[in-house]
């Protein structure tokens, strides 16, 4: 029984739990929302800004090598040509000379050739074998091993000069993909990947062949559709490299310890 006070002050206002639920979730959104401005300072997170800037500066910086490449290439042309107007040297020294330069692909290269072409899969390729799984999405791009592979049958096969893409190769080049982009001496390329080599197209139809590598390459081209094409050249000039043949390596910044000793 409730006392003469409690019944005169009626009954009490009970809050309903819907209520206290509805308010708990306006709360946890407002909470979201501030979360979500101060993660994105203002901007759509939902698009690669940051991404689009990284990509535009790689090949604006690509754009840039490729012309001082340009401008490299003509001043080493004209040291060259001063060079081989003031050394002195004998004839035979410059036989020599000019042997060590077409080995070290500084030189133009021209005769018969062999370009072989790698690209993607289309993207939405799928098993053309019953007997094989379907693809994973490695399976369906070229990958640095595969360019590499090429290369170096290429050269087993008796290549006098190669070319990737547009560059000729010299012993201190690195074909590097990273991601599905080719890094050659400071270019960026996008595939499909061509590589050209001066020689015995015969001779390196074999040793494109006779490559492991290359066997299983094949076996992607032929179950997923992976590209291969190999085309024959009577006639064709490589370019000399034009670029820096100054090797880069890494050096240290500073002591190695805790005694300051280097």
């Amino acid at each position: 029984m409730s006392n003469s006070d409690d019944s005169s002050a009626g009954p009490r206002r009970r809050v309903r739990p819907v209520r206290l639920l509805t308010a708990a979730v306006f709360a946890l959104a407002g909470l979201i929302f501030v979360t979500s401005f101060n993660t994105s300072k203002g901007t759509n997170i939902r698009t690669d800004a940051s991404l689009l800037k990284l990509s535009d500066l790689i090949h604006e910086r690509s754009q840039n090598n490729a012309e001082l490449e340009k401008s490299t290439g003509a001043d080493r042309s004209r040291v060259d040509a001063l060079a081989d107007r003031d050394d002195g040297s004998t004839k035979a020294e410059d036989a020599k000379l000019a042997a060590l330069r077409a080995a070290s692909g500084t030189e133009e290269l021209s005769g018969k050739a062999l370009t072989v072409t790698l690209n993607d899969a289309p993207p939405n390729a799928t098993a053309r074998i019953p007997s094989v799984p379907e693809p994973q999405p490695n399976d369906l791009v070229i990958h640095q091993q595969d360019l590499q592979a090429v290369v170096n049958a290429l050269w087993q096969g008796g290549a006098q000069g190669v070319q990737v893409m547009d560059q000729r190769l010299i012993s201190t080049s690195a074909v590097r993909c990273v991601g599905n982009t080719l890094i050659l001496q400071g270019r960026v390329y996008s595939p499909p990947y061509k590589v050209t080599a001066v020689g015995d197209p015969g001779a390196l139809r074999r040793a494109l062949a006779a490559s492991p590598a290359l066997q299983n390459y094949q076996l992607y081209v032929n179950a997923y559709g992976l590209g291969w094409k190999v085309d024959e050249h009577k006639a064709l000039t490589l370019p000399g490299y034009s670029g820096t043949v100054d090797l880069h390596y890494a050096k240290p910044v500073g002591p190695t310890s805790e005694t300051g000793a280097p």
